[in-house]
């Protein structure tokens, strides 16, 4: 049902830049090492998202041109692993979809474990998939959830996947990242001062960081989930943190050397 695992990807979001799109694209470019299949970037300008994905190289597809038809002051992006799995554009992230919540985008890098008997589940309930990618269940488990809230719907969501996952969402007006309690697959937390006011950024490798000018302020918790929006930056833990059981290929094999992974330098 599913195409093969796809540990090794990166994510990358920001909030509050005029350039949104232009830092997910040169922070992409800094992670494209954890992926060489397919890349994308969705952005918000408050009103609608805006989203670009294709098969290939981020420095190929995102051109000056494209760049400039994604506006917005907030992003998230996505550049993915190939391996023997399906490799087709429908699976490329992030995935964008418009539900009872409002609009929503979302990229994902880890494997969740639980995800075929979740969609099984889902696909009973009337749910229609258009890729066979386990991060687009996480999508049908917000449209599902009896919150009101688009927070409260992925602290629901969320808590029904096991499994590695690190997530960026992208909502009209706000930044969520989340990682799984166990904490697998990293997150950094990053800061740049815009004039004045604080840009943040979020990246599976601080590599990412340097390539912008960021500063690393720390890593998003196993188990927890960071709201960025109008009203600042909110972190709460939405499940108890397990065991901690990080991903040893990180420091081996998957991340750059100049990169600080779950809190140390690789």
């Amino acid at each position: 049902m599913f195409d093969k695992f796809h540990d090794e990807c990166g994510v990358f979001a920001v909030y509050g830049h005029p350039e949104a799109s232009k830092m997910a694209y040169l922070g992409l470019y800094a992670l494209q090492h954890r992926g060489q299949e397919s890349a994308g970037i969705c952005t918000s300008d408050g009103h609608e998202i805006h989203c670009h994905k294709a098969m290939g190289h981020v420095a190929d597809m995102f051109t000056g041109q494209v760049l400039g038809q994604l506006p917005g002051t907030l992003a998230i992006g996505h550049t993915r692993y190939s391996t023997a799995g399906d490799t087709a554009l429908l699976n490329a992230q992030p995935f964008s979809v418009q539900c009872n919540k409002g609009r929503i985008a979302v990229a994902h890098n880890g494997n969740i474990t639980n995800a075929v008997e979740l969609r099984t589940d889902l696909e009973r309930r009337g749910s229609i998939f258009q890729a066979n990618s386990d991060t687009e269940v996480i999508l049908h488990l917000v449209a599902h959830s009896s919150e009101r809230t688009m927070a409260g719907a992925l602290r629901d969501a969320m808590l029904q996947l096991e499994g590695a996952f690190s997530l960026v969402f992208l909502a009209e007006d706000r930044v969520i990242v989340a990682r799984d309690p166990h904490g697998f697959r990293p997150l950094a937390m990053g800061q740049m001062e815009l004039g004045g006011h604080a840009c943040y950024v979020f990246a599976s490798e601080t590599c990412a960081f340097d390539l912008i000018g960021a500063a690393y302020l720390n890593d998003v918790e196993p188990g927890e989930m960071i709201i960025v929006g109008p009203d600042g930056v909110t972190r709460e833990r939405y499940a108890p943190e397990r065991p901690r059981a990080h991903c040893a290929f990180e420091h081996v094999y998957f991340s750059r050397p100049d990169s600080i992974v779950f809190g140390r330098a690789v």
